[in-house]
């Protein structure tokens, strides 16, 4: 279904502001879809990212540093922490060398709740099922090339 019916605009000044109005609203079509693979676990998607972010690092990571690796860099990141660590899926430290830091790392409930999520990422990855191999590389160039200009 192309955008014209999804939304009720049919008209565009240009083509490039109908890719930009399509790529707003597939944006927002993902995320809601991405709250629904999450609600179960009762977490948001800035809250999977943090603990993605967590998951993937070696080292305990500071909230800045976390903040830098976010999807939404405009994220509260301290304040997602903190729900985080109510949920006891992260452990929060003071850091050794640097007192005005703290360091985060998973806690063993937020270890198991990743491999319970790991376990369903073929949900996630349906939500583009629709495109093939080459298409799905085209859309990564596409995509890629739009933010080279920063």
């Amino acid at each position: 279904m192309g955008i014209e019916k999804e939304i009720p605009q049919n008209y565009f000044r240009s083509e490039r502001h109908k890719a930009l109005v399509n790529v707003l609203f597939t944006s927002n079509w993902i995320v809601e879809r991405l709250k629904h693979f999450l609600e179960a676990d009762d977490i948001t998607p800035q809250q999977y990212n943090i603990l993605r972010i967590l998951k993937n690092s070696e080292l305990p990571l500071s909230t800045l540093k976390i903040r830098e690796q976010m999807m939404d860099k405009m994220s509260d990141t301290s304040r997602i922490v903190e729900r985080l660590l109510r949920k006891k899926l992260v452990n929060k430290q003071v850091c050794a060398y640097d007192k005005r830091l703290v360091d985060v790392t998973l806690s063993e409930s937020g270890v198991q709740l990743l491999q319970r999520l790991d376990k369903r990422t073929d949900e996630l990855d349906s939500i583009i099922s629709n495109l093939d191999n080459e298409e799905t590389d085209t859309l990564n160039f596409l995509l890629d090339k739009m933010r080279e200009r920063e």
